[in-house]
């Protein structure tokens, strides 16, 4: 079951690498939700290499995920996944509670199409991200 369950996180972390990949090929146009915006115009406009640096950084985060539950095997002691982890983990947690101006559940501007969206969706996908991370660390770790 904690495979399938890993698998899963995986599956997601990919899924999600798979779209920065298509989005840094065919950006969208602003106000799209993408990023948060400030009277209608946004905050900052990703540029594709950063699009797809993130893209990498989803891979590497799946690739983490089946290293720790022992999917990939790699030499070296179960401590250093799980504890990467848990790192993971924090910093998934800490993007889901967000910095409390744009992005996050405790966000104050809410009235925008990105707005809605953390709230509907990234938010919610982030934490629960962290908390599957964790329990695949938990269930693995020393």
């Amino acid at each position: 079951m904690h495979t399938a369950f890993a698998v899963a996180v995986c599956v997601i972390f990919i899924g999600l690498a798979l779209w920065h990949f298509r989005m840094a090929l065919a950006p969208t146009v602003a106000g799209s939700g993408a990023v948060p915006t400030v009277e209608g115009k946004p905050l900052f406009v990703p540029s594709r290499r950063a699009t797809v640096t993130v893209g990498f950084a989803l891979l590497l985060a799946a690739a983490l995920v089946a290293i720790t539950d022992g999917l990939i095997p790699l030499a070296v002691p179960k401590a250093v996944p799980s504890a990467l982890s848990y790192a993971l983990a924090l910093g998934l947690l800490g993007r889901a509670i967000g910095e409390f101006k744009y992005l996050g559940f405790f966000k104050r501007v809410r009235g925008t199409r990105f707005a809605r969206l953390d709230t509907l969706v990234y938010s919610p996908l982030c934490l629960l991200l962290s908390v599957g991370v964790a329990f695949v660390a938990l269930h693995n770790g020393v």
